[in-house]
């Protein structure tokens, strides 16, 4: 399994500028978190979730300020259709009404701060940008 956690900055522009940006978008996030979280500086701050607990009290009051909204959170109990070797934690919905407003989200101090968290939480992660279909 390909572990990833954060998106490749130099891919993001061109990525999000595929996206049709008159629409509101969807995130679909997989978790997978670390048993230990493992920040920048070596020092241990708690578990994988209690960091992530941490990114996202401040991600979520900041997809709030760009009119988004958290439509879905759930504990992930099983795997019916995937590889053997994937496992996820968390599913998250984040719905944006806009590409625009996701790109501002991303931009505030405040929320580029947090996501030190994030990484120091997450052993892999997916973060899929989707549409509805018309």
């Amino acid at each position: 399994m390909t572990h990833t956690i954060d998106p490749v900055a130099s891919q993001l522009p061109s990525l999000l500028a595929a996206l049709p940006q008159d629409t509101p978008l969807l995130m679909l996030n997989l978790l997978r978190f670390r048993a230990e979280a493992m920040y920048r500086d070596g020092v241990s701050r708690g578990s994988g979730a209690e960091a992530y607990a941490r990114y996202a009290a401040i991600a979520t009051k900041k997809v709030g300020e760009v009119g988004g909204e958290l439509r879905y959170r759930g504990t992930v109990k099983g795997m019916l259709i995937g590889p053997e070797d994937e496992a996820w934690d968390e599913v998250l919905l984040v719905r944006y009404p806009s590409v625009a407003a996701f790109k501002s989200m991303l931009g505030l101090p405040d929320y580029r701060d947090a996501t030190r968290h994030r990484t120091a939480a997450l052993e892999n992660a997916r973060l899929i940008a989707t549409v509805e279909l018309a």
